[in-house]
């Protein structure tokens, strides 16, 4: 029997020498030529991309998200833009955010490395496998392989950039360019997180920078946060309607700014619809993180998303997600509790998250849920 065809036929029985196949990755299944998509990565029909099973799995027109402009929140017209971000905040927890200002030549090169970095021979990828989810540079498939009895169509390369001197060394040596492309990458989209950070805390009416004031106890916290680089490759899928790139899930943190290629697969559940999120060229994806929900008592939203898969082309994005310190507590801000707007939300902070990661509870509810009060 070939390697295709007894990863085609895999059953739950599978031998440990499959089971470690998945271990390795999809790409790494993709180079040794499979047509079908194995057991290990087919869905339950309700969960499919295209189930038309209750409104929650099915797909419904692409819809424009809000547009934030940058340059906007930087000039004279600083209070529209705002509101503008108020309410894309409140309603979706999702928007598009233009004329950022990173240098053209910067987002070209850590697009390209990325895919450089996939297209490297395994043996090369395989030096960075690590299971560890504290480990500052981690090489990995899925969306948890420690737990998830159904995989994703999705592998990754997840870098922390904290603190980046001690980092920086420990990030793959190949491509030989990787280093600089994604410390150019990871500077400037800290840079925009700062700017988006402090215009939140001043629709939320937690910050006022007109009056000098040094920054507030919030602002500082949220500054001194952690940054992770997370590049995703899905791999051009033999049977896309099968499986997905990523399940259902919201971020964990306060903000994430997503870069996206040309090839759209970013949905989004709006309404009880699934929604996709057409690339827009030039701009980021920038989603309000559970930590925001938390902080926000609930005002501000994050949304659950997921990833579909393509039968033709591979999809590269990069994730850049902000959060609090890792030792910080992670609870609703004081100022937005009160009778009308009790705290609807309990304190948590990272050692919850790892818990709950490799709890039962992760596949019973998010990890969102796991922290309202009832």
């Amino acid at each position: 029997m070939s390697a295709e065809t007894s990863l085609a036929v895999e059953t739950n029985g599978e031998n440990e020498s499959t089971e470690s196949e998945f271990q390795k990755g999809v790409k790494h299944l993709c180079e040794r030529g499979i047509t079908k998509v194995p057991t290990k990565y087919v869905w339950p029909i309700p969960d499919r991309p295209n189930s038309g099973n209750g409104n929650s799995s099915a797909s419904i027109p692409n819809l424009k998200l809000p547009i934030i402009d940058f340059s906007k929140l930087q000039g004279s017209n600083r209070s529209q833009a705002i509101n503008s971000l108020k309410n894309a905040c409140e309603k979706f927890g999702f928007f598009q955010l233009v004329n950022h200002d990173i240098p053209r030549d910067v987002i070209e090169s850590i697009i390209d490395v990325s895919k450089r970095f996939f297209e490297l021979p395994f043996e090369e990828r395989s030096k960075y496998i690590s299971t560890d989810m504290r480990s500052p540079v981690r090489y990995g498939t899925s969306s948890n392989q420690n737990k998830d009895d159904i995989y994703c169509w999705r592998d990754f390369l997840k870098l922390s950039c904290q603190p980046l001197s001690d980092v920086l060394p420990l990030w793959p040596s190949s491509p030989v360019d990787l280093r600089q492309a994604v410390l150019d990458y990871s500077k400037n989209t800290k840079f925009l997180y700062l700017m988006l950070t402090e215009a939140i805390l001043e629709s939320l009416e937690l910050m006022d920078i007109t009056n000098n004031e040094n920054e507030n106890d919030e602002f500082r916290e949220f500054k001194d946060g952690s940054q992770l680089i997370v590049v995703n490759c899905y791999p051009a899928c033999p049977e896309p309607d099968l499986t997905l790139g990523l399940p259902p899930h919201s971020d964990y943190g306060l903000l994430t700014l997503l870069l996206q290629d040309e090839v759209q697969g970013l949905q989004i559940q709006y309404e009880g619809r699934w929604v996709t999120v057409e690339p827009l060229p030039d701009s980021l994806v920038v989603n309000i993180g559970d930590h925001l929900e938390i902080f926000s008592n609930g005002k501000y939203r994050s949304l659950i998303h997921r990833v579909l898969v393509n039968p033709s082309k591979s999809r590269i994005s990069i994730a850049s997600l902000h959060s609090l310190p890792f030792n910080s507590v992670v609870q609703p801000s004081p100022k937005l509790i009160d009778e009308d707007n009790p705290r609807r939300y309990m304190d948590t902070d990272f050692a919850s998250f790892l818990d709950y990661c490799s709890s039962s509870e992760s596949k019973r509810k998010s990890f969102l849920e796991s922290r309202k009060l009832t």
